[in-house]
């Protein structure tokens, strides 16, 4: 789905959301993963809790988030009406040395889940 009704507010509304370097950083990482909950985001940036859910609050008002709420746990990913303007602005910024190692600690992160799920006990 693409924007319908693009307009110099909303406009305005995603060029501030990439303004903060935190937040670039949070739609990167949800641009390449499409779903990531608040601990994940944390977790890769090494950002307290308050200081991701105020920047999380801030993308979902800009209009850039939607979040999906599964059990006790919320999951963010980048609306679909936004996601052509969002891939052109990382089109840019893909070879980021900040944000490719972002990248790399998601992938350790997801590669320490499949091995602890996939973990066989121990036999004595």
């Amino acid at each position: 789905m693409q924007l319908k009704h693009f307009n110099l507010q909303f406009g305005s509304q995603i060029f501030k959301s990439f303004s903060e370097e935190a937040r670039v950083r949070i739609m990167f990482l949800l641009f390449n993963e499409n779903e990531l909950s608040i601990s994940d985001i944390e977790h890769v940036l090494d950002f307290t809790q308050t200081k991701t859910s105020r920047h999380i609050t801030y993308l979902k008002h800009a209009g850039l988030l939607n979040a999906r709420k599964k059990d006790q746990w919320v999951f963010y990913q980048i609306k679909d009406e936004v996601m052509g303007m969002v891939s052109q602005i990382f089109k840019y910024l893909n070879k980021d040395q900040q944000l490719q190692k972002d990248l790399e600690i998601l992938k350790v992160l997801h590669s320490n889940r499949e091995l602890s799920i996939n973990k066989k006990p121990l036999q004595y």
